[in-house]
């Protein structure tokens, strides 16, 4: 990571060299399950998938989790946390925010993580994972349709 003013220059290895303004930074102080160390991020969209976003790792290029909005995909999804494990975001209101999953590729598909929500305070870029306190499962399998195939010769 090198300081360019306002900006970071992120050498990644997913998207290559990336220049992250100040201001789009994300910020976990806990960092997240299993990567307490990466604490920076950034959102990035997928120019194939518009479903789909990136949290990049601005402390260490080589981390990237795929990320969707769970309701998306889930329409009723809900979920309950003590109050205290948001109190990092500094929320006027639990309204301000937004909710993403991280989505893994299983062999037997995509799934995501129901159960560890990311809660992200959009307004002062601050964001938290939480466990939930509801059943919700780790790896919620993405279905698709199936597609009949047709033969050819």
């Amino acid at each position: 990571m090198e300081g360019l003013g306002s900006c970071m220059e992120v050498l990644t290895t997913r998207f290559g060299t990336l220049v992250v303004p100040e201001q789009d930074e994300l910020y976990f102080d806990r960092g997240i399950i299993g990567l307490e160390d990466c604490k920076h991020w950034v959102v990035l969209s997928d120019s194939e998938n518009p479903a789909l976003g990136w949290l990049q790792s601005i402390d260490h290029g080589h981390i990237a989790l795929g990320i969707v909005s769970p309701r998306r995909f889930v329409p009723d999804f809900q979920f309950r946390v003590e109050r205290e494990e948001l109190e990092p975001l500094e929320l006027a209101t639990i309204r301000d925010a937004e909710v993403a999953v991280v989505a893994s590729r299983q062999p037997h598909g995509l799934t995501l993580n129901l159960r560890a929500p990311l809660v992200i305070n959009v307004e002062n870029r601050r964001g938290c994972q939480v466990v939930v306190k509801d059943a919700h499962p780790v790896q919620y399998p993405l279905t698709s349709p199936s597609v009949p195939l047709k033969r050819t010769a």
